[in-house]
C-alpha cells in the first residue's frame, strides 16, 4: 500500500521491491519541509515503484528532528538499506530488540555500528561462535586482591547501549539463553545479585539465512523477545555502483569517524522521543484490531504456533513508533498493517508439511491481513 506524501521514510524493512526483501512496514510519510538539506549524492533518489525515497534531515532542535537527521548521517558510510535503518530506529523508539537476517556482506554490522556513532551511544560487538560461554557475554566474578571480599564482578560486553550479537545462531543454546534475562528484564544476574544494564539497551542480532551447517536455530522463547525480524537484502544496481565508487575514492568502512560520521542525536534525544511515542493514542477499536489479527494466527489451521500476547503488545508498540515517525499523534489500521510482517513473521511456526509446499509466515500474514476486517 502506498501512502502519498512529498517525502517519506524508506520502504518497510522487507517490503517487496524495497531494500529489505519481501514483506515489511510501508513507509510512513514525513511532513513537508522548507529548509532541509538535500540528500547526499551517494544516496540515490527514488525512481520507480518500490524504490526508497529519501528521508529528510529536518532542521530544528526537537527530538523528532534529531531522529530524522540519522538517515543522512548514516548515509555517509552505508549506501541503501534505508528500510532496515527505519526498522532499527523504530525499534529504538520503543526499546525493542531486532533480528537482522541477511547474507554476508550486505552491511548489517556496518549499519548498526554507524547508527551507534550517529546516536553517540556505546556499542559492543560479539562474534557468536560454538565455543562462546555465557560468562563471555554477561560477565563473571574475578579475583581482586584490592577488594575486601577478594572478588569483584567484571562486566561483560552486554553492559552497553547497542549490543550486536553477530551470527547469533552459531553459538549453542546455553549461550543463547544468556541473553534471555537481559533482553526481557534488562538486567544480568550473577552469583545471586541482579545488575541493571545501561539505558538505553538494545540487542541487535544477525543471522545468515543460507548457511545452516554448524548452526543452532533460535528457540521460540528467544525469537519472541525480538520486536522485529528484518530481512536485509542486496542493494540495487545503482546503489552497488555507488558502493564501488566510494571504495575507489578511498572509503574505509572500518573507519566511520574518518568517513565524517558525527553524533547528530544523543541518548537524551532518544529518551525525549520515547516519551512522545508513549503519548501516541491508540483507540480501543484499533487495539481490538490488533487482538483480532493475533488471534487469527492462533486459529489458522496452517499454523502450529501463533502469536503470543507479548507479540500483540509488540505490534501495538511498533505501530505507535511508526505513527510517530509519520508525524501523527494516533495510530490507524495503516500503521498496524505496515509493521505487521516484521513484527509477527518470526513468532509464527508454520506446519512442517505446509513449509515443504512453500507456505511461508509472510504469506500467511498476507492472507490474515486481507481477511481480518479493519476498523473504519
Amino acid at each position: 500500500m502506498d501512502i502519498p506524501s512529498p517525502e517519506s521514510w524508506p520502504p518497510n524493512p522487507g517490503a517487496a521491491g524495497g531494500p529489505g526483501g519481501p514483506g515489511g512496514p510501508v513507509p510512513p510519510p514525513v511532513p513537508p519541509r522548507s529548509s532541509v538539506p538535500s540528500v547526499p549524492s551517494g544516496l540515490p533518489a527514488s525512481s520507480g515503484p518500490g524504490a526508497p525515497p529519501p528521508i529528510p534531515t529536518a532542521a530544528g532542535s526537537g527530538p523528532r528532528e534529531a531522529i530524522l537527521a540519522l538517515r543522512d548521517e548514516v548515509g555517509k558510510v552505508v549506501v541503501g538499506q534505508e528500510g532496515t535503518l527505519s526498522g532499527l530506529v523504530a525499534a529504538l523508539l520503543v526499546r525493542g530488540h531486532v533480528l537482522l537476517e541477511g547474507v554476508p556482506g550486505v552491511a548489517k554490522t556496518l549499519l548498526v555500528k554507524t547508527l551507534a556513532q550517529a546516536l553517540d551511544l556505546d556499542f559492543k560487538r560479539v562474534q557468536f561462535t560454538p565455543d562462546l560461554m555465557p560468562s563471555d557475554v554477561t560477565g563473571q566474578l574475578v579475583l581482586d586482591r584490592t577488594s575486601e571480599e577478594g572478588m569483584r564482578f567484571r562486566e561483560g560486553p552486554i553492559f552497553t547501549n547497542l549490543f550486536l550479537a553477530d551470527e547469533i545462531n552459531r553459538t549453542p543454546p546455553k549461550t543463547q539463553s544468556a541473553l534471555l534475562e537481559a533482553m526481557e528484564e534488562r538486567q544480568v544476574t550473577a552469583e545471586g545479585a541482579a545488575r541493571l544494564l545501561p539505558d538505553p539497551f538494545v540487542v541487535i542480532a544477525t543471522e545468515n539465512p543460507v548457511e545452516h551447517e554448524g548452526t543452532y536455530p533460535l528457540p521460540e522463547a528467544q525469537l519472541d523477545r525480538f520486536l522485529f525480524k528484518l530481512l536485509v537484502g542486496y542493494p540495487s544496481f545503482e546503489q552497488e555502483t555507488e558502493i564501488l565508487a566510494r571504495h575507489h575514492r578511498g572509503l574505509d568502512p572500518h573507519d566511520i569517524i574518518g568517513a565524517g560520521v558525527r553524533p547528530v542525536a544523543t541518548a537524551s534525544d532518544l529518551a525525549a522521543a520515547r516519551s512522545e511515542v508513549d503519548m501516541v493514542d491508540v483507540q480501543p477499536t484499533v487495539q481490538q484490531y490488533i487482538v483480532a489479527i493475533c488471534r487469527a494466527t492462533r486459529e489458522s489451521p496452517s499454523v502450529e504456533l501463533g502469536v503470543s500476547p507479548r507479540g500483540a503488545a509488540s505490534l501495538l508498540h511498533a505501530a505507535k513508533a511508526w505513527a510517530w515517525l509519520s508525524g501523527r499523534t494516533f495510530v490507524t489500521p495503516d500503521e498496524i498493517k505496515a509493521v505487521a510482517k516484521p513484527t509477527l513473521r518470526h513468532r509464527l511456526v508454520v506446519r512442517p508439511e505446509l513449509e515443504l509446499e512453500g507456505v511461508s509466515a509472510d504469506g500467511l500474514l498476507d492472507s490474515i491481513l486481507a481477511t481480518v476486517p479493519a476498523p473504519r
